[in-house]
């Protein structure tokens, strides 16, 4: 609301400006001069129609880039004053001044062509590292604020897999999902590899990718990280360029990868783990709860019986080998809980009791 008063506002001021100049051009100018009057109106409206036409286009701004251009046009137009400055004594000598000792024309046009190189070289540095600089006032640094959660950053296993892009079908992340190009680079080498496997996964993964960028529901942004390399040269395993970079944009990294799980913990990288997620999703199975089990084959120690719920979850029963390949009900006794998956273990009822949760052999 208030960004829309501020606009409102805006475009009055432009219409008071449009009309201030209208009047300046054709009453104070001796004579009417009509056409000068709405040259006026025509460049005020225009200027100022252009500029709130880019804001209302731009909707998605970043205050990194604005606060790259904006801070690389002031510096630019600091360092093409102090060049102008020096370079006057000569610019005078090869234009001189004119008859009332005004700069020439070719001066005032060197002065202009040195601010505008100066305006285009720091705004062009300052939006091609806006990633790595920081802003400091003495003792104060400004940190980036992040609206909402953390962005996600996805790791190669997690595109891979292809289970973010059914739960980014539901809505229920409401952030904006990070991919380095580097993460990119790893994919299209699976896919270009001569292993048809590994190939076929790659292929997957850049599926997967399209589908995210085509799902409206999420904000998917390729990320172009600057390249790292360790203190003796050697280019940086991807693990530990996308742990670097998590942190460098204070995100999230989200895996199916063990290892790069702890390696991003130990360095306070926070991690979502698609693995635990889907563990903490599945049928919840009390101590004293009853479930009717196939039992499909023997469990590694004396007697016990395996069989497995719908989802995949193993259930071992206690003296269940007998009854292999038959329907048994089962009490659950406890319930095992790892990142790996989750275990159910059971005993043989003494007599069947209604079953609670259905499962079938693996």
């Amino acid at each position: 609301m208030l960004l829309w008063f501020l606009r409102a506002a805006y475009v009055a001021l432009l219409i008071g400006m449009a009309i201030a100049g209208f009047n300046y051009f054709y009453y104070n100018q001796g004579e009417p001069q009509l056409w000068n009057a709405i040259k006026a109106v025509i460049v005020i409206l225009g200027l100022g129609g252009l500029i709130l036409f880019t804001d209302l286009w731009e909707k998605n701004k970043q205050i990194t880039t604005i606060s790259a251009v904006y801070f690389g046009l002031l510096l630019g137009l600091l360092l093409g004053s102090l060049f102008t400055m020096v370079l006057e004594p000569f610019m005078n000598s090869w234009f001189p001044p004119n008859v009332k000792d005004q700069p020439s024309e070719m001066a005032q046009l060197g002065r202009f062509l040195i601010t505008v190189v100066c305006c285009y070289i720091t705004i062009s540095t300052l939006l091609q590292t806006k990633d790595e600089f920081r802003f400091i006032i003495p003792y104060v640094e400004f940190a980036k604020q992040v609206k909402g959660g953390k962005p996600l950053v996805l790791d190669t296993s997690v595109i891979i897999d292809g289970r973010i892009a059914d739960i980014c079908d539901t809505r229920i992340i409401d952030t904006k999902l990070i991919v380095p190009r580097f993460v990119l680079q790893e994919l299209q080498a699976i896919a270009d590899s001569s292993d048809k496997l590994k190939r076929n996964r790659g292929r997957r993964g850049l599926d997967v990718l399209k589908r995210l960028q085509a799902n409206p529901k999420i904000e998917l942004q390729m990320h172009d990280a600057p390249e790292t390399r360790e203190p003796g040269g050697e280019r940086m395993r991807v693990d530990e360029r996308l742990v670097q970079f998590t942190k460098s944009v204070g995100g999230r990294v989200v895996t199916n990868d063990f290892n790069l799980n702890k390696i991003a913990q130990l360095q306070g990288v926070d991690v979502i783990n698609l693995n635990e997620v889907a563990n903490a999703l599945k049928t919840v199975a009390l101590p004293g709860e009853g479930m009717t089990v196939k039992i499909v084959k023997a469990g590694d120690q004396i007697g016990q019986g395996v069989g497995y719920l719908d989802d995949g979850t193993m259930v071992v029963v206690d003296q269940g080998r007998s009854h292999i390949g038959a329907e048994v009900g089962i009490t659950v006794t406890s319930v095992l809980q790892t990142p790996a998956g989750r275990m159910i273990f059971g005993r043989i009822d003494s007599k069947p009791a209604p079953p609670t949760t259905e499962a079938r052999g693996g």
